[in-house]
């Protein structure tokens, strides 16, 4: 899977957001937040294809956490990108 394009990470007051580039992709009502492991991971892989376990080892690496419980956020947050319509296989 694949970040789509036409999305961006922006710092805004502190703030993590994922808005689209350009003001014809912009629907305030789908701003994105992200934490900061959230931004870290989308900064780590924008325009990579990458796979739930490549998120979690990112994870291993940069924080303290087991493989499983890195898994499981990554999943998590993977299906959170879904619903959001953020990724492309």
């Amino acid at each position: 899977m694949k970040i789509k394009k036409g999305f961006v990470l922006r710092q805004l007051l502190g703030e993590y957001v994922v808005t689209g580039e350009g003001l014809e992709r912009i629907n305030f009502n789908k701003i994105i937040s992200l934490n900061a492991t959230a931004a870290y991971l989308w900064e780590k892989v924008q325009d990579k294809e990458f796979t739930v376990g490549e998120l979690a080892d990112l994870l291993v690496e940069h924080y303290e956490v087991d493989k499983e419980t890195a898994f499981k956020d990554s999943e998590a947050l993977v299906n959170s990108w879904k619903e959001a319509s953020l990724l492309e296989d």
